[in-house]
């Protein structure tokens, strides 16, 4: 079950519900897993709630674009490795975490990047729910990884590379911000 709740009534412009589903379905049919035996929650705040999270949970009292909260650690043991697929429980379901994204911060990097922000989100969502199967882009090898993984999915939706050099503005961004 993808559960989104929107705190800030913007995300109903930008449809947050259905790029969110659209997102998840690929990047789980990409790694072999049903969407009908996940749970993940995604919400859709502010640059304020999104602060006040980033505070709380990672001593940064800023806003950012997308936070995760894996629901367990998945990351393999081997820096650079594709993370084991999550296996279901004994009610049958994967509970794979929680995701929150900032509408004013994602507005404005689209703008800076010269993209559209539904383009956008889809990729912060992809990124945020790779950290939540495991991937992370701590070490080169692993943003490698996780950078080759989303450039597939998003081709697949038919959104062009964003760390292509037409993408360098709105990543330069959200790096100075982390």
């Amino acid at each position: 079950m993808i559960e989104v709740i929107l705190d800030d009534t913007r995300w109903l412009r930008a449809d947050l519900e259905a790029i969110a589903q659209r997102s998840v379905a690929v990047v789980l049919a990409a790694v072999d897993i049903d969407v009908d035996h996940v749970e993940i929650a995604i919400l859709g705040c502010d640059d304020a709630h999104i602060a006040n999270l980033n505070a709380d949970f990672r001593d940064k009292p800023v806003a950012t674009n997308v936070l995760s909260w894996p629901a367990e650690e998945r990351a393999p043991a081997q820096r650079g490795s594709i993370p084991s697929t999550p296996t279901p429980g004994p009610d049958g379901m994967i509970e794979l975490g929680d995701i929150a994204i900032s509408y004013d911060t994602c507005a404005r990097e689209a703008a800076a990047a010269g993209k559209s922000i539904e383009a956008h989100v889809t990729h912060l969502i992809i990124h945020g729910l790779l950290h939540l199967l495991g991937y992370d882009h701590t070490t080169d090898p692993d943003a490698e990884l996780m950078e080759r993984v989303e450039v597939e999915i998003l081709g697949k939706l038919g959104h062009d590379d964003p760390y292509s050099d037409t993408a360098a503005i709105g990543a330069a961004l959200t790096q100075r911000r982390d």
